[in-house]
Parts: structure tokens; sequence; C-alpha cells
């Protein structure tokens, strides 16, 4: 049995598909992760939903931003954004079945067999992995519960963006939930900045730092495995972190990361989209 993790699909199903042919992907045997944001700018959003859920237990994903995006803008608490090509999701039949479903999956999974994490866009510097998986267990259980959309009206907004654990209710619910699907710069102590997505080459910002790059208990045995910032210009391998978003959606390249052999399969966009 091989596992793919695949980093943001944004709607690029035609550039999955070819990625998971060339592989032979078959999924009475096979496994499917995916680090986020299924959804968004690219052409078949609503293809993309329904073949993940079709696949049931052979595949995992995590909640990104754009996820989350959709799911408010379903119980209207957000306006779809210009550029997205959701509508058809929301226009579809079977709409709230795919809404209730993916309000259901996590916001970072452990695999229970090999030595990686998944999330969308981070680990907080302050958190140690486990304390990571622990809080998110706080978010999962209101998305699956009956006051979910609660949370969802008061997702939005940047403060606070600093951790403390007697941080409570839906302020302490938002700083978790930016964290595993909006972070990309930290400042030393952990804060987060939402302003600059720059590659790191071109910050000239020099308090800011990307998350995995501050010293902290963040980065321990399991390989952290994201997407998210596909201005890092191309998939970022290291050993203890694995950035797989490589902006298919831009019209760059879908990336898929074999587990076993540690093996990366790219996809070039099947058509050019703008910023």
């Amino acid at each position: 049995m091989a596992t793919y993790i695949v980093g943001d699909i944004q709607g690029c199903f035609a550039e999955l598909q070819q990625l998971l042919a060339r592989v032979e992907f078959d999924p009475r045997n096979d496994e499917l992760w995916l680090a986020g944001d299924l959804v968004a700018r690219g052409p078949q959003s609503l293809a993309t939903l329904r073949y993940i859920k079709s696949l049931g237990s052979s595949a995992q994903i995590v909640l990104g931003n754009h996820d989350l995006h959709l799911i408010a803008a379903w119980l209207g608490f957000a306006k779809v954004k210009k550029k997205d090509q959701t509508s058809a999701i929301l226009g579809a039949p079977d709409c709230d079945e795919l809404m209730h479903w993916l309000r259901r999956q996590p916001l970072i999974v452990a695999h229970p067999q090999h030595q990686f994490i998944m999330v969308h866009a981070g680990i907080s510097p302050q958190w140690t992995p486990q304390q990571a998986l622990t809080l998110a267990e706080e978010v999962h259980q209101v998305l699956r519960g009956d006051s979910y959309g609660a949370f969802f009206q008061h997702m939005y907004g940047d403060h606070p963006n600093y951790w403390f654990d007697d941080l409570t209710g839906f302020a302490r619910l938002r700083f978790i939930v930016n964290v595993f699907t909006r972070m990309r710069y930290c400042y030393c102590d952990g804060s987060l900045d939402f302003q600059n997505k720059q590659p790191p080459q071109s910050n000239s910002d020099t308090s800011l730092h990307p998350w995995f790059e501050i010293d902290g208990p963040h980065i321990g045995s399991q390989t952290i495995l994201f997407g998210h910032w596909a201005a890092l210009m191309g998939a970022t391998k290291r050993s203890d972190v694995i950035g797989l978003d490589t902006g298919c959606v831009w019209g760059n390249q879908l990336t898929m990361l074999r587990w076993q052999d540690q093996a990366l399969f790219s996809q070039p966009s099947l058509s050019q989209r703008s910023a």
C-alpha cells in the first residue's frame, strides 16, 4: 500500500486525475492525503469535493482556509470571493451533503503508521505537535457539533495573534484555526503576522520568519507536511518539514509526495489563471 500526499488542489481536478493516473493510484490498496484547500480558484471545485468524498476511508483531508470560507458562504456568514469558482457547489443538489461532510473534517492529522503530521498552514512555534493535536480537537468538537454555525459567525479576524493558555471562547478557537489554516510568517516570540505573503527570499522585514524556521517545540520527531504557501516557489523538502503547495491554480504545478520512498511527482497546470 502506498501513501500519497497532495498539496493544494483548489479545484484543479484534471491535474489531480493525471497525477493519480501516473502513479496508478488504487483506492482499494492506496491512500490519498490532501493538505487542505480542495476548492476555490480552479474550475472543478465541485468535482474535486465529490471525488474525494467518494473515496471514503481511502482519503484523508485537513481543512484549509478556502474550505472554511466555502462553509461560511454556505451558511450565509461570508460572500463568495470574486475570483473563487465555488458557485457550482453552492447550487448543487448535493451541496448540503458535501458541506456537512466537509465541516466534519479535521484541521490536523497524525498518520497512524508513518511518522508524519499533515496540516494546511503549519504549527505554532509556541506549541508541541501533541499540543497542536489536542488544541485542534477543541475546534473539531465545535465543527462536528450542533453549534458549528456560531463558530463561523466569529471565525474571521486577525486577533488574537499570540497564544495564551487562558484564551477562551471564540478568541481561542479563532487563534487555533488561524494557525492551522492561515499562518505563514511569525515573529520570534511566536506571534502571527497575516499581512506578509512574500516568499522568504523577497521578505525585507527581518523581524519576520517562516513559522518552520523559528526555534520552538513545534518541530519534533514527526515530519510536518503542509500546503498553503505557494510563494515558497516549489516544494519545501526537509527531513522535518515538507511544503507541497506549488501553485497549480496560479499556472504552476500540482505536487504529490509518495511517502514510502519520498518520491515527488508533479503535474503542470493545464490552464493559466491570474492571481
